[in-house]
């Protein structure tokens, strides 16, 4: 399935508790048709000892939204839905507020 929403996009929540805020795409998951936002639906999760982590404990980090409750925003800052359209002989996500191709 081919979602709107890539990775590196900014996208504003536009239901559940995050509703209002904004961030970018941390990553993007079609199959599940859900993104991670930087910042946004943080949960806490107990960590064994790493590498990384050397002592272990409680982290936060981004949980996946599905993506119905994502819109996103266009170069202006306008929350935008989106078309695709051939621009140049290439197929290119179009804002549909304010005509501009997304990149």
């Amino acid at each position: 399935m081919k979602l709107n929403i890539k990775k590196g996009d900014k996208v504003k929540v536009i239901a559940g508790e995050y509703k209002g805020k904004e961030g970018r795409v941390l990553s993007v998951s079609p199959k599940e048709q859900r993104a991670k936002v930087e910042g946004l639906n943080l949960v806490k999760r107990h960590t064994k000892p790493n590498a990384q982590n050397p002592n272990g404990g409680i982290i936060e980090k981004e949980a996946p939204i599905h993506v119905s409750n994502l819109m996103l925003v266009d170069g202006k800052g306008n929350p935008t839905r989106i078309k695709r359209e051939r621009v140049e002989g290439k197929l290119a996500r179009v804002s549909k507020k304010s005509g501009e191709v997304i990149k």
